[in-house]
């Protein structure tokens, strides 16, 4: 029995096995939240209908305590999930005390240090149920339309965009590196079964401590055998839509434990914008207006109200705190308001950074220079303005990788595409249309100065059989990070790896 199908049970007699995520006293009554992984419910023990060892160990349990409790589903709306347990008997397996993870407030670090426990709070419980559905949302898109999901080597002894960031180790006396996409070995299999997927971990050694950066993460990257550049945007679109839409259908509880306004995962059903690079560049510099909505105006009108809100912010922590403060209040109250405060200076860090973020947004959106790929700032700054996701392409081809094809009509552009998430989250796809001319691939080999001999496998696949083909790669923690609305990447997987953190 899990709790996640207590209202099929209602007025019956079940058991539940789990740990204590809350406990409460009040005379003759003990009420404890108990988590099971498919959900939280509110389960009393009342002293009149228990007997007296059940009740006194209901009293010592402590917070993460591991138990099975049988009893009554009684429906009360007013409940977490709208049912809870009147426990009738009692088995405890661990009695815990001084449970790291406290009801107070907790420094990142610290929750770091303790992701293992941290994994068990509600707030990660929801994220990890999320991440979970979009990676069977992921599978399900491509299975139904007859992708074969193929598996590229972790090991390689070359890299799509050289060896600068990667994590060099030894095999068997040769040096390999772990590998940063399975792009490459993605065109060779299409070209044997013609639409190919993958989905594993890649990495990166870039000792970059942004928000978005991750040391391992997993990368979906399928590879499609006669598709253009404009295939592949089609394609795009169709698998973000499927995938957010079928996160909104079936993580309705989920998204509501992490405060994410699914209004805005839903428009993602309307058609996304396409911006040729120039496009883009013009609106970054404020040249170039959306909907009457200008970045430069936008972001200094961002910033004087985030600004004006700090003020208030920091004004209502001062008033609540000198209620608490205030000799005789209820503890009722002093609970009620130290939580406020508490959501009040978590919404004040929140706007502080802003305040140190948007000046900086400013200043590289003034001074960005053509030709340049786009930083974090720059893509912040392009996505404030939208509300589904844009697709950006044709990008001088010098910024991007060796294989992606020039484009016919201008041969400084190359056919390449990144997909920028909404809400200032920046790229979550990158991908394009590949270089089929085997000599204009071995002149950017040499250009990129990579090592001809390693990639000559490469070439072959230009030499026999050779035809249009595209493709992408989706970060699926900078997925999880959008949908979810995450300030960084760290919550987005179990067990983060990023430069300066290996444990646990």
């Amino acid at each position: 029995m899990y709790i996640k199908d207590l209202s099929q049970f209602e007025g019956q007699e079940i058991t539940l096995k789990g740990w204590v995520s809350n406990k409460r006293e009040s005379k003759g009554l003990v009420f404890l939240i108990l988590r099971d992984g498919t959900g939280l419910a509110q389960c009393i023990l009342d002293a009149n209908n228990v007997n007296e060892e059940i009740f006194n160990n209901a009293r010592r349990l402590g917070i993460e305590s591991s138990l099975s409790l049988s009893g009554k589903v009684v429906k009360d709306e007013r409940q977490i999930g709208g049912f809870e347990v009147q426990v009738n008997g009692l088995e405890v397996y661990q009695y815990t005390e001084n449970y790291p993870i406290a009801k107070k407030e907790h420094g990142v670090d610290f929750l770091m240090d303790h992701r293992h426990l941290w994994l068990r709070s509600q707030r990660q419980w929801a994220i990890m149920r999320i991440r979970n559905q979009i990676i069977y949302s992921i599978h399900r898109f491509f299975q139904e339309r007859e992708f074969v999901q193929m598996d590229a080597p972790l090991f390689t002894g070359n890299a799509c965009e050289g060896t600068t960031n990667l994590f060099e180790t030894e095999f068997y006396g040769e040096p390999a590196y772990l590998s940063q996409s399975g792009q490459l070995y993605g065109e060779a299999m299409a070209m044997a079964m013609g639409r190919i997927y993958t989905f594993g971990p890649t990495f990166r050694a870039e000792k970059s401590k942004t928000r978005r950066h991750l040391s391992e993460f997993w990368m979906i990257e399928p590879e499609m055998a006669f598709y253009d550049i404009f295939d592949n945007m089609d394609l795009i679109e169709d698998f973000l839509r499927h995938v957010t839409q079928e996160v909104v259908q079936h993580c309705e509880s989920e998204l509501k434990v992490i405060g994410r306004d699914v209004e805005m995962l839903k428009k993602v059903t309307a058609p996304f914008p396409r911006l040729t690079y120039d496009e883009a560049v013009r609106i970054i510099k404020g040249e170039q207006n959306v909907e009457g909505k200008n970045s430069i105006l936008t972001l200094e009108d961002d910033l004087a109200k985030v600004k004006a809100r700090i003020i208030k912010v920091q004004q209502e922590i001062s008033d609540r705190e000198q209620r608490i403060a205030t000799p005789g209040m209820k503890k009722g109250e002093i609970a009620f308001n130290q939580r406020k405060v508490d959501d009040l200076k978590s919404e004040l860090r929140d706007l502080e950074e802003d305040e140190r973020n948007i000046p900086q947004w400013l200043e590289s959106a003034r001074g960005f220079e053509y030709g340049n790929d786009f930083g974090g700032s720059d893509e912040t700054v392009l996505t404030r303005l939208f509300e589904v996701p844009i697709m950006v392409y044709n990008w001088p081809h010098a910024v991007k990788a060796f294989y992606l094809k020039r484009d016919p009509e201008n041969e400084q552009f190359a056919r390449g595409v990144d997909v920028l998430a909404p809400e200032g989250y920046g790229e979550i796809v990158g991908g394009g249309e590949r270089e089929t001319d085997l000599e204009k691939v071995r002149n950017k080999i040499i250009e990129h100065e990579l090592p001809m001999h390693e990639f000559e496998w490469y070439l072959d696949l230009r030499r026999f059989g050779s035809v249009t083909h595209s493709g992408f790669g989706l970060g699926l923690e900078r997925m999880v990070a959008w949908i979810c609305k995450l300030p960084h990447v760290r919550e987005t997987i179990p067990f983060p790896r990023m430069y300066g953190r290996l444990f646990p």
